[in-house]
């Protein structure tokens, strides 16, 4: 499948207005017939200005949380809620639910920008013992505070699962 560009997302609906068929346009623009069924209806609910040519949206982890909840507790479908809340794809919102069960019903957010972790100490050929010393201490520092976030983030994700449990 093919990415569509502004314009022919633009000139995709226009053709679907004029009455063209779905499967004339999926051959055309080479994209499955859902997507332009969600295509249209989106302009339809939102209007053209849903379709943005510059950045992309980012969601907050609230507005992600409402969607997920949307779905999974209120049991509405992918399609309509990734339609009410105009996400470009129903993908999205589908992408959002398999990594919030992956991650133990907590949502996560993408970091962006450079990784803050420090870089590893690599080993010299030429180093010497007080050297050696200090940077094996670095490391146990290191490999110490990992474990110790490992915990922590484990037992949040315990507590989350036990409260949702409880709910259930």
């Amino acid at each position: 499948m093919s990415k569509l560009s502004y314009e022919d997302k633009i000139n995709l609906y226009n053709d679907k207005k004029r009455g063209m068929s779905i499967g004339s346009l999926s051959n055309q623009y080479k994209v499955r017939k859902c997507v332009i069924n969600y295509l249209t209806a989106l302009i339809d609910k939102h209007g053209i200005d849903i379709l943005r040519t510059s950045k992309n949206k980012i969601h907050t982890k609230y507005e992600k949380q409402e969607a997920i909840d949307r779905v999974l507790v209120n049991g509405e479908a992918v399609w309509a809620v990734a339609l009410d809340i105009g996400l470009l794809s129903k993908g999205m919102l589908n992408n959002w639910i398999s990594k919030y069960k992956e991650n133990g019903y907590n949502i996560v957010e993408r970091k962006r920008g450079r990784s803050t972790m420090p870089k590893v100490i690599k080993k010299k050929e030429n180093e010497t013992k007080d050297e050696k010393i200090k940077r094996l201490e670095q490391e146990n520092m290191y490999l110490k505070a990992e474990i110790e976030y490992s915990k922590k983030l484990r037992a949040v994700v315990q507590a989350r699962k036990n409260q949702q449990q409880k709910k259930k």
